[in-house]
């Protein structure tokens, strides 16, 4: 049995709502990740924040996008990022954090930008959108990755092995030192 193009009732598509339900997901977990005060909950919300990015990815008709962003974002930065605050810090954020003075500002200052994002949107001519999305074969994104910009590829892999080492060294060093003091 095959579900109907439109929701019963509502007349609502089926992708728009699997677009609506990621991006409250998305928008939801991010918000969590700035407000959570324990670090290690916050990095995982920021996990589940791009799960929600990579399945709009996927929604719109690039699963080579939505795969990178689970391999590259969750699977290596989020990772990454965890490890090195597990490694350097403790996981209980500051009891009283320095910027909760500007609340105030905070809010008008997002009144503002909200009011300017949605008056460029209603304001905005879009072009109809395409019936169906492109699709990029995965041998092009290869051979962009892998042949045309080889190069660049291994130099960002470089760094981003140089920032592991750098961060282990700094932690132990760290350690190191303060058995010293001890």
């Amino acid at each position: 049995m095959s579900l109907p193009e439109t929701m019963p009732y509502t007349g609502w598509r089926w992708d728009d709502l699997v677009f609506l339900a990621l991006a409250g997901v998305m928008l939801g977990s991010a918000l969590l990740v700035v407000l959570s005060r324990n670090i290690i909950r916050s990095g995982l919300f920021m996990v589940l924040s791009f799960l929600g990015l990579a399945g709009i990815y996927a929604l719109a008709g690039s699963p080579i996008v939505a795969a990178a962003q689970v391999l590259v974002y969750i699977g290596a930065i989020s990772v990454l990022i965890l490890f090195a605050v597990m490694l350097t810090q403790s996981k209980a954020g500051p009891a009283a954090l320095v910027f909760q003075r500007q609340a105030w500002i905070a809010a008008i200052a997002s009144v503002v930008l909200l009011g300017l994002i949605g008056a460029s949107i209603l304001l905005t001519d879009f072009p109809a959108a395409e019936a169906l999305p492109t699709v990029h074969e995965t041998r092009e994104v290869a051979f962009l990755i892998f042949d045309a910009n080889v190069f660049a590829f291994e130099v960002v892999s470089l760094l981003l092995l140089a920032a592991v080492v750098g961060g282990i060294f700094i932690a132990r060093r760290d350690e190191s030192a303060d058995e010293e003091g001890a």
